[in-house]
């Protein structure tokens, strides 16, 4: 076990986050715990992480809780990540609900449902409404959700380094994102545009009740699912289907599997699966 960080401590905090998030926090993590809890621990005023374990144990905070979790969450992700997830969704799939939505009136609705710091559904937005420039009678919105609050904030600013945008292709770069001058040279800014067809609000995927109304013709959860264990995946996989409309699509990321999951889903192409 990590420096400071005692075994009852250790299993105090990945139980919390598990009941919480069903994240699973394995035992080799013990350092990368500790790490990432030590500013939070100084900023509160405890002098250690079995302190705060304790602490955390006793009171049941949920806004701590909820911070904990946040700190744990593992947020790696990039501008058209698995690209070719999004090509499918503008190519193949989003085309087949087209006369339906002019028929009906209704929007499409599409929902990145582990969003991280933005980039996914931004590069969701950006194919959609390139997309969608040959169709301005037909609405379309991007449900984006987290279970972290911090993430989400740097998500709806929209703002990223000029290296993080490299892999948007140079037409729709110039078209959707403004770049930073002066104090914010080497940056650039989704424009507000896009950003309006986004809505960023917290969700964690095992909270009794979805804010998510509407039944959803696409939702992204990619690389998500890979940090539960095989009941909490089945669980979430369950609930998020129940999501989709007649036909829709499930995309999880290419390094997960729905192997061993009992669901009502066909598979299309890797990582892609549609409501039958």
């Amino acid at each position: 076990m990590a420096e400071g960080l005692s075994n009852q401590a250790y299993q105090t905090l990945v139980g919390l986050v598990y009941r919480h998030s069903h994240i699973r926090v394995g035992p080799d993590k013990g350092l990368m715990l500790s790490n990432r809890l030590r500013k939070r621990i100084d900023s509160i005023g405890l002098r250690s992480i079995d302190e705060y374990a304790d602490y955390l144990h006793e009171t049941q905070d949920p806004d701590e809780i909820e911070e904990l979790v946040d700190l744990i969450s593992t947020n790696h992700t990039h501008f058209f990540r698995e690209e070719a997830h999004f090509w499918f969704a503008v190519r193949t799939a989003i085309p087949t609900f087209l006369p339906g939505l002019q028929t009906s009136g209704s929007p499409l609705r599409l929902w990145s449902a582990a969003c991280s710091s933005g980039e996914e559904p931004y590069t969701l937005a950006l194919v959609v409404a390139d997309l969608m420039q040959q169709r301005p009678d037909l609405s379309w919105g991007i449900t984006a959700s987290d279970i972290s609050n911090r993430m989400l904030a740097f998500a709806e600013r929209g703002i990223y380094r000029m290296e993080s945008v490299e892999p948007v292709p140079r037409e729709l770069l110039e078209r959707y994102f403004q770049r930073g001058y002066d104090a914010w040279e080497g940056t650039c800014r989704v424009k507000a545009e896009l950003r309006n067809q986004v809505h960023f609000q917290r969700i964690n995927l095992f909270q009794p009740r979805y804010p998510v109304t509407e039944r959803q013709h696409i939702i992204f959860c990619r690389n998500v699912l890979m940090y539960f264990d095989n009941q909490s995946r089945a669980m979430a996989v369950e609930r998020l289907v129940d999501m989709l409309v007649p036909g829709g699509y499930l995309v999880i990321g290419n390094s997960e599997s729905l192997f061993g999951i009992r669901h009502k889903l066909r598979s299309v192409q890797h990582g892609v699966y549609q409501l039958v």
